[in-house]
């Protein structure tokens, strides 16, 4: 988590964000895997609902994004980018493409290290691309291992696609 902040926070930087923008971002990267370790069960009570298709291995992020919202915490973007900083969202903005993007970028990851470090140096002024390019990844990954691709996913991904042709 601290390497994803610290990440979204040189990229704020970066982009010239206000100080209150660069605690967004920074906030997102401390949050977003705040219930990674908690047992399915307990994160499945916390979530609403339309996370009931969700697997487990993915609910720690709705759940931390609905823990967040019972604690009064009523930022939209920032809770969306925590809900689904691993498989994605049609409706990100800049936020949650950037989180979605320094979750897979993140230094401490030991596979395609050069791709990414190339990548993360990318980011800020080709946050499009480079989220475009992480998710063709993580997507390719999941086609490899012949595992099914969520709804939401499937969904960023043709957004991103119309974006590439607008």
């Amino acid at each position: 988590m601290t390497r994803v902040a610290h990440v979204l926070d040189s990229w704020a930087e970066e982009l010239g964000l206000t100080e209150e923008e660069r605690v967004r971002w920074r906030a997102a990267g401390y949050l977003h895997d705040a219930l990674r370790d908690a047992t399915p069960s307990s994160l499945r009570s916390l979530v609403p609902g339309g996370f009931a298709d969700v697997p487990d291995a993915l609910l720690h992020g709705p759940a931390a994004a609905e823990r967040l919202r019972t604690e009064g915490v009523a930022d939209e973007e920032l809770l969306a980018a925590v809900a689904f900083h691993t498989i994605g969202d049609a409706s990100f903005g800049r936020l949650g493409r950037a989180l979605y993007s320094a979750d897979f970028l993140e230094p401490g990851r030991t596979f395609l290290v050069e791709q990414r470090a190339e990548l993360r140096v990318r980011a800020p002024a080709e946050l499009y691309e480079v989220t475009f390019e992480v998710a063709r990844a993580r997507i390719a990954s999941l086609v490899d291992r012949k595992m099914e691709l969520h709804p939401w996913t499937v969904a960023f991904w043709n957004t991103l696609v119309a974006e590439r042709h607008e």
